[in-house]
């Protein structure tokens, strides 16, 4: 990796400082005042930071294609902006989640999201190379530091933020709390409240019109996620099974994890496309279809550029094909990319929807729950295991207790059969 974590982690705080001081300052200019619009109370803006961090990652892969690098900026911004609505808007606050400029129509929103993607490009051509030399110059010790630092305060900052708005009114957030004083949590909400109000008008009404829930994973929520993504990770594995043996005349098994058919490419690729394209539920097959085209072909590189990064391996490789993109994406699985974004919004996702909600609320939150659990066990597994089946081929005499256990559990024998098409890059 070109990064260390700990490198990654402090150009997440610059760049989501950054973002947040041009936010403040569009908004000054055209407001008159000044207004923190962010989530935080730190001048902090953690969606521009995981998106320069993203393109931090992947714009080395695209070295000397221009284009493509605007295009894939582009998507990423889109993508990002897109979850990030999403998920203030799970907290049932829907005015923090609203689009600064609501009253424009598409082609306006299209002109600022291209504007945006030429300012994070010319960051990352321009401006990075200089941050990128002043961190390198900065001792070690500084920097884990000053990123540990800054994660911590970001933590306790998202949940003071998360307190207040789940509790409600300055007088409801006093009365529920239990690890602070009385005293102490009226003065921190009343400040928070003061800013939110101030930054987004309505947000209290908004807080108060949707305390009150009876269905089970009602809209796009993180219970309903959970499951959509269980089920298409679990159809998306049978499906490629099934492929691969009508095209090859073999079964191979095409799971993403050590334990059980789940494929987690189609399982995150489902959350991505009912998060990002739901909007476009109502519009034209061609729209949706383009949406896909796409969303789904960058979320396929990115899939590549993670696994390589991460586990040091390439599951995919698509240089042999026409039109292929670096190997990782091509047109034709573009196409299908864009014809499934068709049939989920307009064909499976609304009837899996209706399914979804009627689970009882308590059972359904159990087992919500023990999705979650089992699948970050099975994650982390196989995570290890890929990780020391990678540092294997340069250190294969173990030189701890857990490598011990992967080497004994998880050989090259058991992985290479489990994944057949892994590859280690050279």
């Amino acid at each position: 990796m070109e990064y260390t974590f700990y490198e990654l982690l402090l150009f997440l705080l610059l760049y989501a400082f950054l973002g947040w001081a041009v936010g403040v300052g569009c908004v000054a200019l055209k407001d008159r005042h000044f207004a923190n619009r962010g989530y935080l109370n730190l001048p902090l803006s953690i969606s521009e930071g995981i998106t320069a961090v993203i393109l931090l990652l992947v714009m080395p892969t695209m070295e000397g294609d221009l284009f493509l690098q605007f295009l894939m900026t582009w998507v990423v911004v889109f993508l990002v902006d897109s979850i990030t609505a999403q998920l203030l808007k799970n907290l049932g606050r829907t005015a923090l989640s609203e689009e600064k400029v609501p009253r424009y129509d598409s082609l306006v929103r299209l002109v600022l999201r291209t504007l945006e993607a030429l300012f994070y490009l010319t960051m990352y051509l321009v401006v990075h190379p200089y941050v990128r030399l002043f961190v390198t110059w900065l001792p070690d010790g500084v920097v884990v530091g000053v990123a540990v630092a800054g994660l911590v305060l970001v933590m306790l900052d998202f949940v003071m933020v998360y307190h207040t708005l789940r509790t409600g009114r300055v007088h409801q957030a006093a009365a529920h709390s239990q690890a602070l004083t009385r005293r102490i949590s009226k003065r921190l909400s009343q400040r928070i409240w003061s800013r939110l109000e101030k930054a987004y008008p309505g947000v209290e009404r908004v807080e108060m019109a949707n305390r009150n829930r009876f269905v089970f994973a009602r809209g796009i929520c993180f219970d309903k996620l959970v499951w959509v993504f269980l089920i298409s990770s679990f159809l998306g594995a049978l499906i490629e099974m099934v492929f691969c043996r009508v095209t090859g005349g073999t079964w191979m098994n095409r799971s993403s994890m050590l334990y059980g058919p789940f494929s987690v490419v189609w399982g995150v690729g489902a959350v991505v496309l009912t998060v990002v394209l739901q909007r476009l539920a109502g519009k034209a097959d061609r729209y949706v279809f383009l949406a896909g085209f796409v969303v789904g072909g960058a979320y396929e590189y990115l899939c590549s550029v993670f696994t390589e990064i991460v586990f040091g391996t390439v599951f995919w490789d698509y240089s042999w094909m026409p039109l292929n993109i670096g190997g990782r994406t091509n047109v034709l699985y573009c196409i299908f990319w864009g014809l499934l974004a068709v049939v989920w919004i307009k064909i499976l996702y609304p009837p899996m929807d209706k399914a979804i909600e009627k689970i009882p609320p308590l059972t359904g939150k159990i087992l919500t729950w023990i999705i979650v659990f089992s699948m970050v066990c099975n994650g982390l597994l196989t995570s290890l295991a890929m990780q020391r089946y990678t540092a294997r081929k340069t250190q294969p005499v173990p030189t701890n207790i857990v490598e011990e256990f992967l080497d004994d559990c998880y050989g090259d024998d058991f992985m290479e059969a489990r994944w057949p098409n892994m590859k280690i890059p050279q």
